[in-house]
């Protein structure tokens, strides 16, 4: 069995199963050196040479064809049906009893706490966040008439943690439409609150989700709008520091889509990195803004500049210790790696995404940049090493 979206030339791999490939080749009619390079996913294969390796494997041609055509496969959605359907429905009837906002603040910082710590965290989470979906849901309702305003206040903002959660469960799990929605009931609940730093939190959320869609023009949008009202709403203290310099990072990440390097290096020198020197390390609702993490955007600019000696060296210089997300640590894991794939070091690349299947298992199998990479090396590399990555491929499900 192997993953639907396995690119053709993997599949021939996969169906070898350790016959030489010269053996194989020369029984099918072509050279070594063809079949090779059907296998690196470096020439297409006519319909008449599938088929006849399709008969010299024992295989059915439909199982050598993938199901997708793209060159890194992207795994299916994966957000647990159980979230999913809590997120559509309303939970409990209106006339049972409420929880009240402190039980439902602990209980979403526990769950907050798991998705950036645990290495197991959407499972983690996805046991939890039904039933803290319906209790937020039916807690806010239960309030929206009560005349206790500052209680009302709290059940609210408790709302937009949660639905920052959500925001970022969703998109990692492929679910960019509900993810969307979890990013835009986050923006009315900090709005209903009255809270200017939770709406701020609530328009980097869906900066991040607009930056997964490839609007970078809307994410920036939102990420200069949240800005500006910071100013206008809040006093100047390490907390507005800390939402300001959040939110130029989002810009700053959309200058580099839209591949204006110098304006993305300028944002990270003049307004990120001061706010990080007033801030500290810190995890201000949920953003992981700090020096760090400022620091981990330099290098992922210079590698999607392309300047990835730079990118590397700016690498080494990065302690992570302090980084209070599995996620930003991982996703700053894989540009490594990247940067190394790049470079077409193998062994580099494949140590760095083993060490990211020990950091964190469950991002290694539903990144669509890890699963190409894995899949670069067991088409390319030298025996020993494709080996491990074939390996690697299996338990991620690729193989």
């Amino acid at each position: 069995m192997v993953a639907p979206d396995l690119p053709i030339g993997d599949r021939v791999r996969h169906y070898r199963k350790g016959r030489q490939q010269d053996v194989v080749a020369g029984l099918v009619g072509i050279t070594p050196d063809y079949l090779s390079q059907i296998e690196r996913g470096l020439k297409m294969p006519s319909l008449h040479i599938l088929y006849a390796i399709a008969r010299e494997l024992g295989v059915p041609i439909a199982a050598l064809l993938s199901d997708q055509t793209t060159s890194t496969p992207a795994p299916p959605p994966t957000a647990e049906a159980g979230v999913v359907r809590a997120l559509m429905g309303y939970g409990p009837a209106l006339s049972t009893p409420a929880v009240g906002p402190r039980e439902l603040r602990e209980r979403i910082e526990a769950a907050w706490r798991s998705w950036q710590q645990s290495p197991t965290r959407f499972t983690d989470v996805a046991k939890v966040l039904p039933g803290l979906i319906a209790e937020v849901e039916h807690s806010v309702r239960a309030h929206r008439s009560g005349t206790d305003v500052q209680q009302r206040r709290q059940v609210l903002r408790a709302a937009a943690d949660l639905y920052f959660l959500l925001r970022s469960y969703l998109r990692r799990t492929g679910r960019l439409d509900l993810s969307l929605m979890a990013a835009d009931r986050a923006v009315r609940a900090a709005e209903d609150a009255d809270d200017p730093l939770r709406v701020a939190a609530a328009q980097w959320n869906l900066g991040h989700v607009l930056l997964a869609t490839d609007e970078h023009d809307g994410a920036e949008h939102v990420a200069m709008h949240g800005i500006a009202a910071l100013h206008a709403e809040v006093p100047d203290d390490a907390e507005r520091a800390a939402m300001t310099g959040a939110l130029h990072l989002v810009s700053t990440v959309a200058a580099s889509r839209r591949r204006d390097w110098d304006t993305a290096r300028d944002r990270i020198r003049k307004k990120a990195a001061p706010a990080a020197a007033v801030t500290g390390e810190g995890n201000f609702l949920w953003t992981v803004f700090g020096p760090t993490n400022v620091e981990l955007h330099r290098v992922t600019v210079e590698m999607e500049a392309g300047n990835i000696s730079e990118a590397l060296y700016l690498a080494d210089r990065v302690d992570t210790s302090a980084v209070q997300s599995i996620e930003r640590e991982f996703t700053f894991a894989l540009e490594v790696a990247r940067c190394y794939d790049l470079r077409r070091e193998d062994p580099a690349t494949l140590l760095h995404l083993l060490q990211l299947e020990t950091l964190a298992p469950e991002d290694l199998a539903r990144t669509p940049m890890a699963r190409g990479l894995v899949l670069g090396l067991v088409r390319r590399a030298r025996a020993m090493h494709a080996r491990q990555a074939e390996g690697l491929a299996h338990r991620l499900g690729l193989l």
